[in-house]
């Protein structure tokens, strides 16, 4: 039954109307499968040494337990946002003589020969081998491989039940944030405590059936919860409970666009993508910590206006490049009617400026690492308002790939075109090269002056501007609902 199920998705890729875009992108993501296996292989075979180098007269294997849990949180993260869930269209099959058993066995057996599974493998069997070749007993190695095998495994199906839920999602990302900051503040040794958990793969290898035990039983969860609701009456009809809405009264305060802005904040709500696009923004206000703790990066440094510019503005890039393809399902009925096109624009732009307002109060803390790291955050946050808010628009404009948002989040390239790589020139690139140009030939305290005056002016004749762009939107209108109207962009 599995070989059958297999052809008739090699027949449905083949036979697809997309095909050759299909075929396109997996050769494309194919490339980029090859680079990260690759990687992944070069720093397992490598980090031993590393390891050894950087923390003499210690076992590197104890070192690298002490990380695993960080690696198993992280994880669950980014196969959340990433991992594409195999998906049957089991409806045909429901009225044919199949056993509902085997179609839930195919879907989990496809999810365990996932490529995220084979990635994190191709780091640590490296590793392994490396270990033998260090003298390491080779009993043990091999059932701390095992052991490993049963917690990747056990990801993957921790996945299929929090991948739906926005609050596990959450969950995860605080207790991420939280042994880390227990760890960071010499509260608890949790980095201690889990390393101790994990070398015991090692010591005592009977240990390493508890993760395959592990992987066993969510196994078994998945399935039962998946043969459970493969009636056609049952979790596949449609469902016609009415939809709880939100109090979005507030909005009439900002008068005409207030129709146009609770359209949006419901069309973010409501969708797994552009809800995904507001956690992620969230989650990148941590991004700073990666550069303001570096000793050797000076506050002259081009990249922190980098930084800058991406956190107060992430929302901004991760929504804003998706402008207006958001509303491409609807967009030709909406350019049909009465509708003030420059007010449907300024609803995108009250949205966008409200986010980076937000993010520039979320960075706030980074005060801790000097007054300079705030006020550079805040003239990226002026120069994103007056400057970036316009460029996206204009970019916006370019846009004629459909989105459709009952699709899955996970791996969905709709929307994706040439624009979306460009604009982050003149995103990122101006900011850096007027920063660094006067930055080089001042001081930095003019090129943080300059970036803000330029943001204060954008932000001063942003009605004119917006005016222009609305015109460029007025010609290319018809392009625009002729590109949303192919299914298949």
């Amino acid at each position: 039954m599995f070989k059958s199920f297999l052809k008739l998705q090699w027949k449905s890729f083949f036979r697809s109307s997309s095909m050759g875009k299909s075929l396109g992108i997996k050769i494309v993501m194919g490339f980029f499968a090859l680079y990260f296996i690759g990687m992944m292989a070069f720093m397992g075979s490598t980090v031993f040494f590393l390891l050894e180098r950087a923390i003499p007269n210690s076992d590197p294997l104890v070192i690298l337990s002490q990380y695993l849990m960080y690696w198993v949180l992280g994880e669950l993260l980014f196969r959340y946002f990433l991992q594409k869930l195999p998906v049957m269209d089991i409806k045909p099959f429901l009225l044919l003589p199949i056993k509902k058993s085997s179609i839930a066995h195919y879907i989990l057996g496809r999810s365990s020969v996932s490529f995220y599974n084979f990635l994190s493998l191709f780091f640590f069997l490296p590793f392994g081998i490396v270990l033998l070749i260090e003298g390491y007993a080779a009993m043990h190695v091999v059932f701390w491989l095992m052991a490993i095998i049963g917690i990747v495994l056990t990801i993957n199906y921790i996945n299929f039940i929090i991948n739906k839920s926005e609050r596990t999602l959450v969950g995860i990302g605080f207790l991420l944030l939280a042994v880390y900051g227990l760890e960071y503040f010499k509260i608890l040794p949790v980095k201690e405590y889990a390393g101790k958990l994990f070398y015991a793969f090692y010591d005592n290898p009977l240990f390493a059936i508890i993760p395959l035990v592990t992987a066993g039983l969510f196994y078994y969860l998945n399935y039962s919860f998946i043969r459970n609701r493969l009636f056609l009456d049952a979790s596949l009809q449609k469902k016609t409970a009415q939809a709880n809405a939100s109090d979005l009264s507030w909005t009439k305060r900002f008068g005409a666009i207030a129709p146009f802005l609770q359209l949006d904040l419901k069309l973010i709500w409501r969708n797994k993508r552009t809800k995904t696009q507001v956690f992620m923004s969230l989650a990148f206000v941590f991004y700073g910590l990666l550069f303001y703790g570096m000793e050797d990066m000076g506050m002259g440094s081009g990249m922190l206006v980098f930084v800058g510019i991406f956190m107060t503005g992430i929302f901004l890039m991760n929504f804003g490049q998706f402008i207006p393809a958001w509303d491409s399902s609807y967009y030709s009925m909406m350019m049909s009617q009465n509708i003030p096109l420059r007010k449907y624009l300024e609803s995108k732009a009250m949205l966008i400026y409200v986010s980076i307002v937000f993010m520039f109060l979320l960075s706030i803390p980074y005060v801790y690492f000097g007054w300079d790291a705030l006020a550079i955050n805040f003239s990226c946050a002026l120069y994103n308002l007056g400057v970036n808010v316009p460029v996206i628009l204009f970019f916006g404009s370019k846009n004629k790939k459909r989105i459709d948002l009952n699709k899955s989040a996970m791996g969905n390239m709709q929307g994706i075109s040439a624009t979306q790589f460009v604009v982050g020139i003149p995103l990122f690139g101006l900011p850096m090269i007027i920063y660094g140009l006067f930055a080089f030939f001042v001081s930095f305290e003019a090129a943080l002056i300059v970036l803000s005056v330029l943001g204060v002016v954008g932000f001063v004749f942003r009605n004119k501007i917006l005016d222009s762009i609305t015109r460029i939107y007025r010609k290319k209108k018809y392009g625009m609902i002729a590109g949303f109207k192919e299914q298949n962009s």
